[in-house]
C-alpha cells in the first residue's frame, strides 16, 4: 500500500480542489486502479520461492524505489524531485518510518499467516486512525464513528482469537495488527500535515526498508523466475499503486477515496483463494466481514453527510453567503 489518503473522519469538502465531473471520474478510476494493484500483493508474494523473507523485502524495496524515483523525475523533474525531498520535513520522515515498518512487516507476516488476515485487518485503518487522532490530538469523534471503531476492534479480536488459542501463529497476527497500526499513524500524520506531498516519503520508506533488509538478508541471489515476480511485487503492486493513488486521490472526496480503497482488502483474499487455493478460516471470514461492513457503513454515512445540501435546492454546494 501506500501514499495514504486522509481519513474520511475529519475531512472537509472545502479543502478539496475544484475539479470538473470528468476529472473526478478519472480520479475515481485511478484510485480504484491503485486499490486493484495493491490487492495483487499477496497473490504475487505466494509465487515467490525465496526462503529468506529479508531477501524478498530487499528486492521488492529496490524495485519500488527505482520506479518511484523514475515517476517523480517524469512528473517533477530533477529540481522538483529534490525540492520535494527537502520539504517533506519531520512529517515525511514519520510517514516514511511507518510505511517502511508496514511494508517490511507485510512480507514477513506472509510467512506466518494468511493474506486474508493481513488485508482484512487493514480495512479498519481509517477508523483506527480516527481513534488515534482522538487519543493524540483530541480530534472530535462522533457517536457513529465510536460505534464503527468498536465494531472494527471486535472484528479484529475475532480474527486474532485463533492465534490466542494456538490455531495460527501469534507472530503473523501480531505483524498484521502492527501493519494496521502503522498505516493508521501514517494516516493521522498525513491529515495533520496535508500540505506535505508524501510520494517522496513513500520512496524513502522503501529505501529504509531495503537498507534494513540488506543488513538482515542471508543472501541476495535469486532465480530469474523469482526476480520476475519480485519486479512485479515492487513495481506493479507497490510502485504503480502509489503512482495511481497520488494522481487520483487529489481529484475525489476523501470518503469516496476511502470507499474505493476497500477494494484492496476485499479483492486481495479472493485473488489468493482463486489462484493459490488459500481459503480463509471461518473466524477470519466472520471478523473480516464485521470490519469491512463497519467501514462501508461508516464511509457511506460520511459521504452522505459531505454531499448533504447546505441549503435547500443546493446539492452538495456550500452556501454562497
Amino acid at each position: 500500500m501506500t501514499d495514504t489518503a486522509p481519513s474520511p473522519v475529519a475531512s472537509s469538502p472545502a479543502a478539496l480542489p475544484a475539479v470538473s465531473p470528468r476529472e473526478e471520474r478519472i480520479g475515481m478510476l485511478l484510485v480504484f486502479l491503485s486499490a486493484l494493484m495493491w490487492s495483487f500483493g499477496g497473490t504475487i508474494a505466494r509465487f515467490i520461492h525465496v526462503g529468506d523473507s529479508w531477501t524478498v523485502v530487499f528486492w521488492r524495496s529496490l524495485w519500488a524505489v527505482a520506479f518511484l524515483v523514475a515517476f517523480m523525475l517524469w512528473r517533477d523533474g530533477w529540481r522538483g524531485t529534490l525540492k520535494l525531498f527537502r520539504h517533506m520535513g519531520l512529517p515525511g520522515l514519520g510517514v516514511a518510518f511507518c510505511f517502511a515498518t508496514a511494508s517490511t512487516s507485510f512480507v514477513v507476516a506472509l510467512a506466518y499467516t494468511t493474506v486474508a488476515n493481513i488485508l482484512l485487518m487493514q480495512a479498519g485503518v481509517p477508523l483506527l486512525a480516527a481513534l488515534l487522532a482522538w487519543l493524540l490530538f483530541r480530534e472530535r469523534v462522533g457517536p457513529a464513528t465510536w460505534i464503527a471503531i468498536a465494531a472494527v476492534i471486535a472484528g479484529v479480536a475475532i480474527m486474532v482469537s485463533e492465534s490466542l488459542g494456538g490455531a495460527v501463529s501469534p507472530i503473523g497476527d501480531g505483524l498484521a495488527l502492527l501493519i494496521a497500526v502503522m498505516f493508521s499513524v501514517a494516516t493521522v500524520i498525513t491529515r495533520r500535515f496535508a500540505h506535505v506531498r508524501m510520494v517522496p516519503a513513500n520512496c524513502l520508506a522503501a529505501l529504509l526498508a531495503g537498507a534494513f533488509a540488506a543488513s538482515q538478508a542471508s543472501a541476495f541471489a535469486v532465480s530469474g523466475r523469482d526476480m520476475g515476480f519480485l519486479f512485479a511485487f515492487g513495481v506493479i503492486n507497490l510502485g504503480v499503486g502509489l503512482a495511481f493513488f497520488a494522481m487520483g486521490a487529489r481529484l475525489v472526496p476523501a470518503a469516496i477515496a476511502a470507499l474505493l480503497g476497500t477494494f484492496e482488502p476485499i479483492l486481495g483474499p479472493i485473488w489468493v483463494w482463486l489462484v493459490h487455493s488459500e481459503v480463509p478460516s471461518v473466524r477470519t471470514i466472520i471478523g473480516g466481514t464485521v470490519v469491512v461492513t463497519a467501514l462501508l457503513v461508516h464511509i457511506g454515512l460520511e459521504f452522505k453527510r459531505q454531499t448533504r445540501p447546505a441549503r435547500p435546492g443546493i446539492t452538495g454546494l456550500p452556501s454562497p453567503n
